[in-house]
């Protein structure tokens, strides 16, 4: 017996997740399908710092669904909060970035983009003296906690309605006119009205594998990061830092991430001992006082790579009921809402918020 679905989401990471949610509160209904359960894979294991790292060195593609983001998250996590009564965590603790030889740069891009910003107090900076070359205080920057989020927001779509097909693989995906017509799974076969492939690191061969004929080269390929957990206390840090490429992240109960490696390894999840050795002694060597607490976790994700770290969010160019969100690499979290509601504009023909021009499947598919 084939089931019919008016909206199907490959994919339930934080993209899908938050695409499901902007599809659901326009009426439409929308199933998540993924390979094992919501939110296990690179939305779960990063560290959830919504800000880009450097982002004036980045894109301004990137910065426009990051800034936008940002501004849609407070009101996102205490709706989510009042829904489910799982907190997301959303913490404006504030950002310390230590080095920022190019901090003309770094202003003329915060007041750009109306972040607020300060010259960094000696009361922020003294744990950290001798890491700091024109240090930056940027005291709105708030961070997310990952798993809880993701749990929050899957409870928050079961509430409304969004169906979820877990543990289940796509075998098959039907084409005719230019349309997809259905989908064959180890569940059995659906009929779909429309396609979203939102699958993270997955999704360029998984678009390869399941769709030969119709050739779209997105670039997404997996990028491991591994990061540590401090069981440290809530006086320990009070806020996030970033030192170079690594950082530090206070969760409220004062657990401390230290993150995070970029390695090509694959489709490799494995931790390795060298990564943990160097996080260990970045962190230490940033913070002296983390040598007093255990390393309580561990662990490796695989994060989408993209050219620039510029997602694509659009239609397929010659399949007009399929659309993608994918590629975010380390912003997930960070331009999570935002590509959320530029999806929905294009798939519901509303007016963007955002110029989708940078973010289109012509512009992956450009030499």
């Amino acid at each position: 017996m084939t089931t019919h679905l008016d909206i199907l989401i490959i994919g339930g990471g934080i993209s899908g997740l938050l695409a499901a949610r902007e599809l659901r509160l326009a009426g439409r209904d929308v199933t998540i399908l993924d390979k094992s359960k919501p939110g296990q894979e690179s939305s779960w294991a990063g560290g959830g710092i919504l800000l880009p790292i450097y982002p004036w060195r980045q894109a301004a593609a990137i910065s426009e669904l990051a800034v936008n983001s940002l501004k849609k998250y407070p009101a996102l996590s205490q709706e989510l909060l009042a829904a489910t009564g799982i907190d997301p965590e959303w913490y404006d603790c504030g950002m310390l970035i230590c080095k920022n030889p190019d901090y003309e740069h770094a202003i003329q891009w915060c007041e750009h983009y109306g972040i607020d910003y300060q010259p960094a107090a000696p009361r922020l900076t003294e744990p950290f003296i001798s890491n700091l070359d024109q240090p930056l205080w940027l005291p709105g920057i708030a961070q997310a906690r990952n798993p809880r989020l993701l749990k929050s927001l899957h409870a928050y779509l079961m509430q409304a309605g969004v169906k979820f097909l877990d543990t289940t693989e796509v075998r098959k995906i039907g084409i005719a006119n230019h349309r997809v017509t259905n989908i064959e799974t180890n569940d059995g076969p659906y009929t779909v009205q429309h396609l979203i492939v939102s699958a993270g690191a997955w999704t360029t061969n998984l678009m390869k594998d399941l769709l030969p004929d119709w050739p779209v080269d997105l670039h997404i390929k997996p990028v491991r990061g591994q990061m540590l957990l401090f069981d440290a206390t809530p006086t320990t840090l009070p806020y996030m830092v970033l030192d170079g490429d690594q950082y530090l992240i206070p969760r409220r109960d004062g657990k401390i991430l230290a993150g995070s490696t970029v390695e090509q390894a694959g489709f490799n999840k494995i931790t390795t001992e060298d990564a943990k050795q160097q996080l260990y002694l970045f962190a230490t060597e940033l913070l002296p006082t983390l040598k007093n607490y255990p390393v309580s976790h561990h662990w490796a994700g695989l994060r989408p790579g993209s050219p620039q770290g510029i997602p694509t969010i659009g239609r397929h160019p010659e399949i007009e009921n399929l659309s993608i969100n994918a590629g975010h690499f380390r912003n997930g979290l960070v331009m999570g809402p935002a590509s959320a509601k530029l999806l929905a504009d294009l798939i519901l023909h509303r007016p963007t918020e955002i110029d989708p021009t940078p973010y289109s499947l012509t512009r992956a598919t450009a030499p």
